[in-house]
């Protein structure tokens, strides 16, 4: 046991990734209480690291079958920001490599804000596309927030450097792209790409309600989003309406009619 590695440079192994099999044999059959405290965790780790992998790959079947038919760019596309009775609705159009894999890609609404953020820059980095289209409240209670979400998509995708040739997109035809589409319910749990467009339009929307909290303070939109929380309302009722409120909207209605 004297040439036996300590505790700590095995540590640092582990976490470094510089390590064999042989080595993780002989830590397997280290009896030191320390040694093998170290090997469950990394045995967790690497479980946790196979899971998301494959839930990866699940989420690659839609791409998958699009590059199977003969399509190279497939654009996932999502929104964020229907239901709040401020600010815009922001949606996001994100084409991800073939053999790209960003760890814990999910829907956007399943994550932290921490996780958001640090899958946000993952996907911009390694993105070979990307676009964001943002409608305003005023065109919101003009056209309706279903038809405002459609146009923020169809602008997500204009602003693309590279156009797609197959879009996916969540729960939403887009019969005016002027490439092949395919509409899917949940699709940010079904689709790798639709998961990263929802992360990229939550967190551009969530930056935005965050900056209107410093222009419009007291009704919390840093927090609330917009969304009709307790004290956006009890605000909305002491302060008055602002021009990011979407006058189409209850109560926000109800209230310019007093």
């Amino acid at each position: 046991m004297k040439d036996a590695m300590t505790i700590q440079q095995i540590r640092v192994c582990l976490q470094d990734g510089t390590y064999s099999d042989e080595m993780l044999s002989s830590w397997q059959e280290d009896h030191r209480a320390g040694v093998q405290k170290l090997m469950e965790t990394h045995r967790r780790k690497v479980e946790k690291e196979k899971e998301l992998r494959e839930r990866y790959n699940q989420m690659s079947s839609f791409e998958n079958d699009s590059y199977e038919q003969g399509k190279r760019y497939i654009a996932g596309i999502d929104e964020a920001g229907r239901g709040p009775l401020a600010g815009p609705v922001v949606a996001a159009a994100v084409i991800l490599p073939k053999d790209g894999y960003i760890a814990g890609l999910n829907d956007s609404k399943q994550l932290s804000e921490l996780k958001r953020e640090a899958l946000y820059d993952q996907i911009i980095d390694t993105c070979i596309a990307f676009g964001v289209g943002i409608v305003d409240s005023q065109r919101i209670d003009e056209v309706n927030i279903y038809q405002a979400a459609k146009q923020a998509m169809l602008e997500a995708v204009a602003a693309m450097e590279c156009q797609p040739d197959h879009v996916l997109v969540d729960a939403m035809p887009l019969a005016e792209l002027a490439c092949t589409h395919e509409s899917l319910i949940k699709g940010d749990q079904r689709s790798v790409s639709i998961a990263a467009a929802s992360i990229i339009a939550k967190v551009t929307r969530d930056r935005l309600m965050k900056e209107a909290d410093i222009q419009y303070p007291g009704y919390g939109f840093k927090d609330n989003m917009g969304y009709g929380t307790k004290q956006h309302l009890e605000a909305l009722h002491k302060q008055g309406i602002t021009p990011l409120h979407r006058m189409s909207f209850a109560p926000v209605k109800e209230l310019s009619r007093v």
